[in-house]
């Protein structure tokens, strides 16, 4: 893992999110790294995201979004040993990059709580790529 640490996306990924096919669907693969100690809560920031991901599900339900993963790594199997894992993986499919946007834009979406959570995160949109033989 990176010294470096990223929470809010960056200008150039927003703007390569806009550019992409307006009925396209997404899959967003979330890397979440909590924090310790959330500032002003007793909580740790696993017990904050989890109840950050309560307070979205409306807003992902709105979206018409489906939560396709939510899990811990356990073990890298390809890769060096000493790699630090990511808390948790988050995948999410929403039928479009307006309709992701449109909902973390809303009104009330909690997206500082979110913030408040994580120590580090990434997040990257996958393109469904089907082999067929």
């Amino acid at each position: 893992m990176s010294d470096r640490t990223y929470i809010d996306p960056g200008r150039k990924s927003m703007e390569a999110l806009l550019a992409l096919p307006a009925d396209e669907e997404l899959l967003m693969l979330n890397l979440l790294k909590y924090r310790d100690n959330v500032e002003g809560a007793s909580n740790s920031g696993a017990e904050v995201f989890r109840a950050y991901m309560k307070a979205a599900f409306p807003f992902l339900k709105q979206a018409k979004a489906e939560v396709v993963f939510f899990g811990k790594p356990q073990t890298i199997l390809i890769g060096p040993e000493d790699e630090t894992l990511w808390d948790d993986v988050l995948i999410v499919k929403y039928p479009s990059p307006g309709s992701f946007l449109h909902m973390v834009q809303a009104e009330g979406y909690p997206l500082e709580q979110r913030k408040r959570a994580l120590q580090d995160s990434r997040l990257i949109y996958c393109k469904a790529n089907l082999m067929r033989p």
